[in-house]
């Protein structure tokens, strides 16, 4: 069979970022990440990147490396174009894991796309290229001092960003002297959003979300912690300031759990928590169906996976906010082709079939892991 898969590759992707990205969860330094590329038996190839993020999904690039080796054993010599039976033989495999298998999944979509002579956003549903709306990214604001942190947002709004993206969630008060604080550097515009990463408990989110919703906050992401969500329509209906599920709501059956408890009005959709674009579609029309706008983000991808989100953003109806920024943090970009990052944050999306983006082979060295159909 012309599409079946022939090879699979996976390599690390190691990148240092300019400055640490903080959040209530810690510190990061550097970007560790793994590439996987599929190559089908007409020769065709797909690639695929994700960011283990092991204080939200438990994944490292060491684990997604090891666990990759045994997803790739079971995928050569299917057919490349069966997306949906793909994820069956990983979930089937082994639970978990979305991290690793976003990456395969994301090569899968990449082929198939190519193969069907469609942008990848066309592919999954949206319009013909010059009907693809404008997209816009934030920018954040790692947590911590709240002077460093108003400095930062004044460089965002400088650089002409249309939303600044607040981390906080260690301290209660602390996190209302903080958006306070930015507000006095920067004045009332831009909106702010808000991602405390699960840092508060239920009456420490309401406290804070009341005495910050008077500064043109958009909404706030996870306030609580992930395992609490049952208290999560508690705090929704007790703040003036939107609920964004992030952290609960990784694939499309935590979507459902979520919409049934009537637990927010907002779902922050990742690649590397709903194990890549095939999930991550089934999360947006759920959202769709039940009137929940969405939020398109991710981890510490590059350009490459980001490409990836940027046409699913573009593709889904409910698909109102973009966070993207992270690509430019890295000291170096690995990536030819893909989205391009323009003036007040806008994102201009690769043209031609496919997904549009690739790994500069000199980012990945001569290392990896191959698997091939003996």
């Amino acid at each position: 069979m012309p599409t079946s898969i022939a090879r699979i590759t996976l390599h690390p992707l190691s990148i240092p970022l300019k400055a640490p990205f903080v959040t209530s969860l810690g510190a990061i330094d550097d970007v560790e990440n793994v590439v996987v590329t599929v190559h089908t038996q007409d020769g065709r190839t797909g690639q695929g990147e994700c960011s283990p993020f092991w204080t939200i999904n438990g994944e490292t690039q060491g684990t997604c490396l090891e666990v990759g080796r045994h997803l790739a054993k079971a995928l050569i010599g299917r057919d490349a174009l069966d997306i949906a039976g793909a994820h069956g033989v990983m979930d089937r495999l082994l639970f978990g894991n979305s991290s690793i298998k976003s990456a395969f999944d994301i090569a899968l979509h990449d082929l198939a796309a190519q193969h069907a002579g469609l942008p990848l956003h066309a592919f999954l549903g949206g319009g013909p290229a010059g009907e693809v709306r404008p997209l816009f990214t934030d920018y954040t604001v790692s947590i911590g001092d709240p002077e460093r942190m108003a400095a930062d947002a004044l460089a965002i709004v400088a650089a002409g960003f249309p939303v600044i993206k607040v981390k906080l969630g260690d301290d209660g008060d602390l996190d209302i002297a903080r958006v306070r604080r930015i507000r006095e550097a920067i004045g009332p515009e831009p909106p702010l959003r808000l991602d405390a990463n699960q840092g508060w408990d239920p009456d420490t989110a309401i406290r804070v979300l009341n005495a910050l919703a008077p500064f043109n906050v958009q909404h706030c992401e996870e306030p609580i912690p992930r395992w609490r969500f049952l208290e999560l329509r508690h705090v929704r209906e007790a703040s003036p300031v939107p609920i964004m599920a992030d952290e609960s709501c990784c694939d499309h059956h935590d979507a459902e759990r979520l919409i049934g408890l009537g637990a927010c009005q907002r779902f922050n959709v990742k690649l590397g928590k709903s194990s890549g674009l095939w999930k991550a579609w089934r999360i947006i029309a759920l959202a769709e169906a039940a009137g929940i706008a969405v939020q398109v983000g991710g981890f510490l991808e590059s350009r490459l996976a980001f490409t990836a989100s940027a046409h699913l953003a573009v593709a889904g109806a409910p698909v109102r906010y973009a966070d993207m920024d992270t690509p430019m943090m890295f000291t170096a970009d690995p990536v030819v082709g893909g989205i391009r990052f323009g003036a007040g944050g806008a994102i201009t999306l690769p043209e031609g079939p496919g997904l549009g983006a690739s790994i500069d082979p000199a980012f990945l060295g001569a290392g990896g892991i191959a698997v091939e159909r003996r």
